[in-house]
Formats: C-alpha cells, sequence, structure tokens
C-alpha cells in the first residue's frame, strides 16, 4: 500500500472501492497487482484479494508503478468528468441566468443525458437545482442591499416575481419582504426548556423549525429577524417541543418534524447527508463530503456542520474527525460524546 500517496484516510478508501462507490471517482485509483492494471475506485470488475490491492493517487502515479488502464472502466476518463463538471459550475456561478442543461453539456463537450449524470454524481445534485440554489443565494444577496425587491429580482436572474417568491419560500421560509425587512410580518414562536443536556432552544416558523441549539436564547432569533413577532409557544407548539427534547434523551429514536432552514446547495446535500447516517454510528468529514457529491469539500463539509441550525434533529454529531477523535461541536464536546454515548445504547 502506498496511503502516503493519498490524501484520503486508506481505510476510507478500501471502503469505498468494495461500495463501488461512484462519487469517489478521480480521487484516488486502484491498482491490481495480478492483473497489472488500474481502476477507478465504482469499477464494476470483481474485487481482487485485499493483498493484491495497491491504492495510489492517480493514473500519472499507476503508470509510473507500471500498471495500465482498466478497459472495463477507463479510469483516465475520470479526470475530464471532474474538470468538465467545475467548468460547468464556473459558468453557472458566473451567468446572469442560469444556463439550459444542453447549453452547459455543450460547453464541456458532453452529451446532456450523460453531463446530468457525472454532474450530479460529483455535485450532489443536478445542474437545475444547483443554478436554482445560486439565484436564489444571489437573492438573498440582492434583497440585504436594494431598496425595491423588484430590482433584486431581476438582479438575482429571475424573469419575473413568481418564481422569486416560489423560490422564496422553499429557502427562506418567509416573502422577501419579510426577509428583507427583518422578518417583519413572520411569526416565530419559540421555547427554552429543560434537558437533560442543558437549556435548549426551540424555535419555527409557521413552516417548520428554524433553531435548535443548546444554551442559547430568543436574541439570536432577534438579532437575524429583529421585524419578526417572536412570541413564547404554547398549545400544539408544546408538542413539538416534546418531540425536539424526546430527541435529546434519545437522539437515535425516529424524528419527521418540519423544518424551515435555508442554506447552500452543498450545505442542503451535507444536512441531508447528516440524517442519513445511521443512529449509533458515525462518519468522518471525509466521508460526508463524498456524501453530499463533493469529496474534495473536506473543510466546505465541516463548514456545513458548524453551520448547522438543528441541533440533534440534523446530527451533526455523528461526524468525527479521520483519527476517530471528536473534531468540534458548536454546544461543546461534552454534549456531543453524551449524544454518541446514548445512541450506542440502543
Amino acid at each position: 500500500m502506498a496511503p502516503n500517496l493519498l490524501d484520503i484516510d486508506e481505510d476510507e478508501a478500501l471502503a469505498a472501492f468494495a461500495a463501488r462507490d461512484r462519487r469517489m471517482d478521480g480521487r484516488f485509483v486502484v491498482a491490481v497487482k495480478t492483473t497489472g492494471v488500474y481502476c477507478r475506485p465504482s469499477c464494476p470488475a470483481r474485487r481482487p484479494r485485499p493483498e493484491n490491492v495497491e491504492l495510489l493517487a492517480d493514473a500519472d502515479a499507476a503508470r509510473a508503478a507500471g500498471y495500465r488502464a482498466c478497459l472495463r472502466c477507463r479510469p483516465d476518463e475520470a479526470a475530464p468528468d471532474r474538470l468538465a463538471v467545475r467548468k460547468a459550475v464556473a459558468l453557472i456561478e458566473r451567468s446572469e441566468a442560469a444556463p439550459a442543461l444542453a447549453e452547459l453539456a455543450g460547453a464541456v463537450g458532453y452529451a446532456p443525458h450523460h453531463f446530468q449524470r457525472i454532474f450530479t454524481r460529483e455535485i450532489g445534485v443536478s445542474p437545475a437545482a444547483y443554478g436554482r440554489a445560486r439565484r436564489a443565494q444571489k437573492f438573498v444577496r440582492a434583497l440585504d442591499s436594494n431598496e425595491r425587491i423588484t430590482d433584486a429580482i431581476y438582479e438575482a436572474g429571475y424573469e419575473g416575481p413568481s418564481r422569486a417568491y416560489a423560490d422564496a419560500r422553499d429557502r427562506l421560509g418567509m416573502t422577501p419582504s419579510a426577509w428583507r425587512n427583518g422578518g417583519e410580518g413572520v411569526e416565530i414562536r419559540f421555547a427554552i426548556v429543560q434537558t437533560t443536556l442543558g437549556d435548549l432552544l426551540v424555535a419555527a416558523t409557521d413552516k417548520g423549525l428554524c433553531r435548535i441549539s443548546f444554551d442559547e436564547d430568543a436574541a439570536v432569533l432577534r438579532a437575524r429577524f429583529p421585524k419578526a413577532t417572536i412570541t413564547s409557544g404554547d398549545g400544539d407548539f408544546a408538542a413539538l417541543v416534546a418531540q425536539v427534547v424526546a430527541l435529546v434523551d434519545d437522539p437515535s429514536r425516529p424524528a419527521d418534524l418540519p423544518l424551515d432552514v435555508a442554506g447552500t446547495a452543498f450545505q442542503q446535500a451535507v444536512w441531508t447527508a447528516l440524517r442519513r447516517i445511521p443512529p449509533g454510528e458515525t462518519r468522518t468529514y471525509t466521508q460526508v463530503a463524498a456524501m453530499a457529491g463533493k469529496p474534495a469539500a473536506v473543510r466546505a463539509a465541516g463548514s456545513a456542520c458548524g453551520d448547522n441550525k438543528l441541533a440533534v434533529l440534523i446530527p451533526c454529531h455523528r461526524v468525527l474527525r479521520s483519527d476517530g477523535s471528536l473534531g468540534g461541536y458548536a454546544y461543546g464536546l461534552t454534549r456531543k460524546e453524551a449524544l454518541l454515548e446514548r445512541e450506542r445504547k440502543e
């Protein structure tokens, strides 16, 4: 083995190879000593014995070691795929309006249906979904800097208000004017309750939970939405809070609760990946980045975990460093350790 040539933990690489994980293609290659070929991690061929496997950083390293490319999975094509996706992302980023799939695919030299697959494999969302997320982000920035909502709509690249307002409901949980005006016209209910791990803030809009955090108070909500109506919840809100509190005592319990959290396309992909980690298990930041469709974005995956607004419900406590240490946690490592211990006992 040559782990010193890799930017990924060897055990993680072997696990990805065993699982034929397409998201790791281009991250490393797998050389087979008995056949003299090197493959992508996702190669469909039968898996060799572990003692016959050599992990190498890339195709150049494999060829230098005397291996030849597999004719079945064609590993030399992995790098061009990744470069094409990066070029497409750059085109989306600098375009006023999101380019159509055919336009993107033509710009990077791929057939549209094939490029749709490799873009989704690499990024975790389709080109159209990525473009919508970027446009919504531009809209939020424009709302914060423009006096007129109409100006913000067209500056963000929307052709008219209807799509902008639909995106606002999905991304902001409120109308554009309410967001721009500090939550004006929006009601946010909250409660601060005692749990076995300390005081917990639970807050929600009509759409769903927007904040779950330890050791915070309503000042956090008022800072972001100074004009929102922020009130103590009662009645049916108490039932929602009770479900959240139950998660602190038993973080492994199923929880299908309404959410209202905004984030970038990649943050949303990371948060979705976190919710797919089975209770009682952990993943590294490298694995989470791969699950979110961007294996190289390990640091960004860590930042997305840190930006998680729904403690326990979106289980960022299940993410560890590659050496097995706890890593970070916004609410203290003692709580992180306690949550993991509670899951393991179930």
